[in-house]
């Protein structure tokens, strides 16, 4: 039988905090599957252009025209794939955040391994974009990640000395 090891109240709440997070990535990513598929059958570009003429934008201007490509990116896109991977993000966030808050070492190293893997994309992101948002999402997840790393070594050394 697995025991659950006692913690500081701090790095537990730090811990539920993280797991809460991924949880709620996980939740985000299924409703926006669901608004993809709410718009399947419809024609996108059209609905961008009366959104614009209901608000008397100028398409040409900065913002209108980027709701534009963007909606003329969905109407080309594979919706069903695009859902799958959503739903493919959710599983993991939500397992994720199930095994941070349980306590687990494999989420500890999900949590890591998979944070880690967004740092390059987060870090060119915020040199081509740099604005403080960019600059706290980076920040943010950097955190997380040196705080999974140290959690794991922390782990590590607790099993070595169980074992001398």
């Amino acid at each position: 039988m697995m025991t659950e090891r006692p913690q500081p109240p701090n790095q537990s709440k730090a811990l539920h905090a993280i797991a809460l997070f991924e949880g709620v990535k996980g939740i985000a990513a299924i409703a926006a599957s669901f608004g993809l598929l709410s718009l399947a059958h419809h024609d996108v570009r059209a609905m961008a252009y009366a959104l614009i003429g209901h608000f008397h934008l100028d398409p040409d201007a900065h913002y209108p025209r980027i709701l534009l490509n963007d909606a003329t990116l969905l109407a080309n896109a594979n919706l069903r794939q695009a859902v799958l991977l959503a739903w493919a993000y959710a599983a993991i966030r939500l397992t994720e955040g199930y095994g941070l808050w349980k306590d687990r070492a494999w989420a500890e190293w999900l949590a890591a391994v998979s944070g880690a893997v967004y740092l390059p994309l987060e870090l060119s992101h915020l040199v081509a974009h740099t604005t403080v948002i960019n600059g706290m999402v980076l920040a943010g997840n950097i955190a997380v990640v040196a705080y999974m790393v140290v959690r794991l070594l922390r782990r590590r050394g607790q099993g070595k000395a169980t074992l001398a």
